[in-house]
């Protein structure tokens, strides 16, 4: 049973931290925000609850929906933390549960940033 509700994944008007890489060098606070979002979804285990959470119809997850990746309760969560310390996902709660949503700018921003190399 899912416990989520349609919201949207990207707000309008949304800007993303950094250009794309191919058109000027990243600063260093660019460069460490940018390899803080990467290092986050270099695990297995955070790639695939970012995916989860952003496939999730409307783009929100209860974490009782996405909490089945093959590790502890107590993993999950700790893996969470560390994508929201990344600026990767938002969480709110609500009653018992939390939900998680991908954060506006972070997909903007990957998005941006990698579109030159297609």
């Amino acid at each position: 049973m899912s416990h989520s509700e349609v919201l949207p994944v990207l707000e309008s008007g949304v800007v993303p931290c950094c250009p794309p890489l191919t058109e000027r060098p990243l600063s260093a606070e660019e460069a460490e925000r940018t390899a803080a979002m990467f290092k986050a979804l270099g695990d297995p285990v955070r790639l695939r609850l970012f995916s989860l959470v952003a496939s999730h119809t409307g783009g929100e997850a209860c974490v009782c929906d996405i909490s089945d990746v093959g590790v502890s309760q107590p993993t999950v969560s700790h893996h969470l933390k560390k994508l929201k310390e990344a600026g990767l996902l938002t969480s709110e709660r609500r009653g018992t549960w939390v939900y998680y949503r991908v954060a506006p700018p972070a997909l903007a921003t990957m998005g941006q940033m990698l579109a030159a190399w297609r």
